[in-house]
């Protein structure tokens, strides 16, 4: 077990413990000062803390720093792009998981196709209700299926300001404690060649049309768009790592060739590629 996987490993330990301990403070009744309930709690976010900033690939440190890998875009049609690493690095605010130049994209097909963020009702929508669900998810490269993680469910977009509160307070909390597969739910990783990797968060569940150790044609279609794991509404989570692992991998920048590095919020087009036949 690498150093990197054993400090997440702890992490969530930690975690439980200080689950462990208020259980036990409140139902048994332990005589002890509250405060150490918050012990294992404070340890687990000094560790996560020093994870974060662990050889997490920053562009100014040369000894991770690597050239932007140029792959195709995994959509097509009209985007837009958010938490982009155009804008900032680590990209979502932590090195932790590969993240470093992770970018997340929502369909854009057309103005006011996307539903607004409200600031209390509908509570939540159903994920049909947002263009980007049930989109084609596209092979970058020509490459090697070497992970494949299904069954976790699409949940409901977080369109108020009380469900998003519950998504970053509570669900972000237990899902964290649950391992990475928890946090970008159902994902795909390709083994791109030289040490590089694609990986896709948030799938549709059931919409996998390849397995582990399948070979793939740039441009193919490997799964569908989906909701589920740590996201507020059906959009993809892209990334590329030097691992194929994301507990364990570091983050590698990328750009889309004909396209670079769209900002936040920029909306950029991707034309349908020609019929692409399976490797």
């Amino acid at each position: 077990m690498s150093a990197r996987k054993l400090a997440m490993t702890v992490f969530r330990g930690l975690q439980l413990g200080f689950i462990a301990l208020v259980t036990a403070h409140i139902c048994l009744g332990w005589g002890y000062p509250v405060l150490w309930n918050l012990l294992p709690l404070l340890l687990a976010y000094v560790l996560i803390t020093v994870v974060n900033r662990w050889g997490g690939g920053a562009p100014d440190d040369p000894r991770v720093a690597r050239a932007p890998v140029e792959v195709e875009p995994p959509v097509t049609g009209r985007w837009s792009a958010l938490n982009s690493p155009a804008d900032r690095t680590p990209s979502h605010g932590v090195h932790a998981y590969g993240q470093t130049y992770a970018i997340d994209v929502v369909a854009e097909p057309e103005p006011g196709a996307r539903p607004a963020f409200s600031p209390l009702r509908p509570l939540a929508r159903r994920p049909t209700d947002f263009p980007a669900f049930d989109a084609p998810l596209r092979a970058v490269a020509d490459a090697t299926v070497v992970r494949v993680s299904d069954g976790q469910r699409d949940h409901l977009g977080r369109t108020s300001l009380p469900a998003l509160l519950y998504l970053m307070l509570v669900e972000g909390s237990v899902r964290e404690m649950g391992g990475v597969h928890r946090i970008i739910g159902n994902h795909l990783v390709l083994d791109l060649g030289d040490g590089t990797y694609a990986a896709y968060a948030h799938v549709r569940r059931g919409s996998f049309t390849v397995r582990e150790g399948d070979r793939v044609r740039a441009g193919q279609v490997l799964a569908r768009c989906g909701n589920s794991g740590n996201s507020s509404e059906p959009h993809l989570h892209f990334q590329l790592m030097d691992g194929p692992d994301p507990d364990t991998a570091r983050g590698v920048p990328f750009t889309w060739r004909g396209i670079g590095v769209p900002r936040g919020g920029e909306v950029f087009d991707v034309p349908g590629p020609a019929p692409v036949t399976p490797a």
